[in-house]
């Protein structure tokens, strides 16, 4: 179970969000502001309310196989098959919307060459903080790139791309509803850092359900643990939103390549990995080891 400080935490949390809520004022001409985006040129309506309906599927398979413990059968083959199994599908759909689309890459395609960049980052550097920080470790049968189980890189890639899109909701209607201003761009702001809090702690709450990834203390990783995940999101929620994003002007605009989109998901994985150390270096203390072979096996 979590700690009792979780629950102050959140109750701080959900009484700042209150109060940036409170000075906000509705934008003029859109009083409910919308989730959804309103233009399909990019296709970024459709990819997102596909992602909404997929996110369904990949969370009841995984929570049918943590509560009839299914892991307890499955070998290092097995991990890779259904973790990237439930990958497989977001890619097929971006590359037939690009099909589609006369060849281009739609959005769906710029999203997941995003999302891949940012995953594979994420696995091959910043795991090895949680290994050296949080003492955590993954002890199922694997094959691994850099002592992480190249299961996990599939399954950070369907469990991204749905975050980043629950997340672009939420900054979508916060900026179509209120007006634009320094209370708008702090209620961003707050929202940004409040979810990124809650969507690791989630992740790290549910996962411990799962026996075999530990942590040596599993209150701290609640705590602690959630926050130096948590950046993550700090980076990417706000990068990833600008993508193909009609209410904001940025350099993410429609039409950019996909190695346009690489380099800045390469931008935003450098911007975390520098928050990770400098939380470490400055905050925690811990040493830091990066070590495994390129590829192995183990279990």
């Amino acid at each position: 179970m979590p700690p009792p400080e979780q629950a102050l935490i959140f109750a701080t949390i959900g009484a700042l969000l209150a109060g940036l809520f409170f000075l906000q004022r509705r934008a003029p001409g859109a009083p409910a502001g919308h989730w959804l985006p309103r233009e399909e040129a990019t296709g970024k309506r459709a990819y997102e309310s596909w992602v909404l309906a997929y996110s369904v599927v990949w969370m009841g398979s995984f929570g049918l196989i943590i509560a009839l413990q299914l892991y307890e059968a499955f070998d290092a083959t097995a991990y890779f098959v259904v973790c990237g199994g439930l990958a497989l599908p977001l890619w097929v759909q971006a590359l037939r919307a690009a099909a589609a689309g006369g060849g281009g890459a739609t959005h769906a395609l710029r999203a997941q060459v995003w999302v891949a960049v940012f995953g594979f980052i994420g696995n091959y550097w910043y795991t090895h903080y949680f290994y050296s920080v949080l003492r955590a470790r993954y002890t199922m049968p694997s094959w691994r790139l850099n002592d992480v189980p190249i299961a996990m890189y599939f399954a950070t890639h369907f469990y991204f791309s749905s975050y980043h899109v629950f997340a672009n909701l939420a900054l979508r209607k916060l900026r179509t509803r209120y007006a634009a201003g320094a209370a708008r761009d702090l209620l961003f702001v707050g929202l940004v850092l409040s979810m990124s809090y809650a969507v690791a702690f989630m992740e790290t709450l549910t996962i411990s359900h799962f026996p075999y990834y530990d942590f040596e203390d599993r209150a701290l990783a609640y705590t602690v643990g959630s926050a130096f995940y948590g950046l993550y999101f700090v980076v990417s929620f706000p990068i990833y939103f600008a993508l193909d994003e009609a209410t904001w002007s940025t350099p993410l605009a429609p039409g950019r390549s996909l190695i346009e989109v690489a380099l800045s998901s390469l931008g935003a994985g450098m911007a975390v990995l520098l928050l990770l150390d400098l939380v470490r270096l400055g905050v925690v203390g811990a040493p830091l080891t990066i070590g495994g072979k390129l590829f192995e096996v183990t279990g």
